[in-house]
């Protein structure tokens, strides 16, 4: 935009800039520099820490030190701190304390302590005054969205002060610890039946708003690759593995760890995840994660009319786009990046194309999507350490596959009636008289549009549909109720055929208005 090159010269009036800092390597420079601008920023050093195909090898060496190396505060502030957050002395919650921290972030710092029982546990510490050095930069980060808005001709497509404010809230919820052990209990709760990832215990009598306690994990560090091999971890199985975890929190749960860069993530001996550091955390509703795994099951199954098709209905492209002319653009982008390992693709530049594709459409970022984004590059540039060689294709595509069709079909209308049984059963006694008000509508005509114009007769067929579907699901809901009250009504150790047989029918006829919608 240019907007600061008059006011350029100026800068070099401030006795600050006449001591030169040349004689230090660039990347070195650069770290210094985010660390010195504050967390906004090394949060962004944090990021291209986990894509070394995207920057040179001298400047990634600085950025890893972003991770968890960035310059602590003292041990003995962090210990008033917590006193303060307690109200009392570090004696009645710790039989040992270590005052030396043994990891420190942008947001806070984390020290190695013991419990009254002698339960080994990390405590993590909010930064002093972090708080007001975030809303000024992110008073700073509005202002420039406000600029771009105005001076930018594509800013309306990238929506900048939507995102600013998405990244306020996200920020803002960092600094809450007691959300952080929040988010790290239901993640622990998500996976209680699976062996990939282990997620610490929090100790939510010992957490405070800035003060949070876990349990200690055993480790080592994801970016350390010979100690993985000397351990005799399968990196293949291991990067897989990584793959596995992110689907599976991202489209099974719709809440997903959304700050995988190396520094919060430990391997056990025996391959198993250990995830630390979870102020993060994306979600996705229902309705983006069928349009993104239909988007990525197209692209798996090179599909690329689906894919347009997709983005056609979820409003993320305009709606007269010619769906033949979409199809084409996202083919000339995607179809030479397959059958490539993760070694030979760059998907920054896969990105750099699919954004000139999205300008070209006039498509507009989506904001709920962009820690989702975030997360997947990192979820590459992991992958990359790894197990260069690891087929995202391949890996990604059965798990979509047999989520789609957990989603769609009747298996997907059964559980979701065996979901809204127990709000069936209250409802009931108003069903019959709700069904008649609406048959009556339906048979007397009172739901139909009657004119000549196109948009309103797609409306009025869209209606008729409806209508039909919703008589499906009135009587399908009928139905299981009539089952209900004969199941209840029957004799102790038996069931009326007629029972069985209306809630077959039931299921039957709202499994068939569930795939009409669909």
């Amino acid at each position: 935009m240019n907007l600061g090159k008059p006011w350029g010269k100026l800068l070099g009036f401030i006795p600050k800039r006449w001591r030169s800092h040349h004689d230090l390597p660039r990347g070195e420079r650069l770290r210094l520099a985010l660390e010195e601008l504050g967390p906004v920023f090394v949060k962004f050093g944090q990021v291209l820490s986990t894509r070394p195909d995207l920057i040179p090898a001298d400047i990634h060496r600085e950025m890893t030190k972003l991770q968890d190396a960035v310059p602590p505060f003292p041990g003995e502030q962090a210990k008033q701190v917590i006193e303060a957050a307690y109200g009392d002395s570090l004696e009645q919650h710790f039989s040992s304390f270590e005052l030396d921290p043994i990891a420190s972030a942008s947001v806070a710092q984390v020290h190695y302590a013991n419990l009254l029982d002698g339960t080994e546990v990390v405590v993590k510490v909010l930064r002093p005054g972090i708080a007001e050095i975030i809303d000024r930069d992110i008073a700073l980060l509005h202002t420039i969205a406000e600029l771009v808005e105005r001076y930018w001709k594509e800013a309306p497509r990238f929506k900048p002060r939507e995102l600013v404010s998405d990244y306020d809230k996200t920020i803002h919820d960092e600094l809450n610890l007691m959300r952080e052990a929040a988010n790290a209990s239901q993640l622990k709760v998500n996976f209680a039946d699976s062996d990939l990832i282990h997620v610490p215990a929090v100790y939510f009598d010992h957490c405070r708003r800035n003060v949070m306690v876990m349990e200690r994990i055993y480790g080592i560090s994801i970016r350390d690759i010979d100690a993985i091999k000397a351990a005799g971890i399968d990196l293949r199985k291991l990067a897989h593995d990584g793959v596995e975890i992110f689907f599976t929190q991202a489209f099974r749960d719709g809440f997903f760890h959304a700050d995988m860069h190396p520094g919060n993530i430990f391997v056990a001996e025996d391959g198993q995840y250990r995830a630390v550091d979870f102020g993060i955390m994306g979600t996705l509703s229902d309705v983006d994660k069928r349009y993104l795994a239909e988007n990525l099951l197209g692209f798996f199954h090179r599909d690329y009319r689906a894919v347009a098709d997709a983005h056609i209905r979820a409003g993320w492209v305009p709606a007269d786009t010619v769906a033949e002319d979409f199809e084409a653009a996202v083919r000339t982008v995607c179809e030479p990046i397959f059958a490539k390992p993760i070694s030979e693709i760059s998907f920054g530049v896969v990105l750099i194309d699919l954004l000139s594709v999205a300008r070209r459409f006039q498509m507009p970022v989506q904001p709920q999507l962009v820690l989702l984004q975030k997360t997947l590059l990192n979820i590459e540039g992991l992958g990359r350490q790894l197990y260069a060689e690891l087929d995202l294709w391949d890996t990604a595509k059965p798990f979509l596959e047999r989520w789609m069709s957990e989603q769609i079909g009747p298996r997907a209308a059964i559980k979701a009636i065996r979901r809204e049984l127990p709000n069936l059963a209250t409802m009931a006694p108003e069903v019959p008289a709700l069904a008649h008000q609406l048959l009556n509508r339906i048979k007397n005509d009172e739901m139909i549009f009657r004119t000549q114009d196109k948009e309103i007769q797609l409306l009025r067929e869209q209606m008729q549909t409806s209508a039909r579907q919703t008589r499906s699901l009135v009587s399908g809901i009928g139905l299981i109720v009539l089952a209900i009250v004969l199941g209840v009504s029957a004799s102790p150790g038996s069931t009326s055929l007629l029972s069985w047989l209306s809630g077959f029918v039931g299921v039957i006829l709202i499994a068939s208005s569930w795939l009409r919608k669909s």
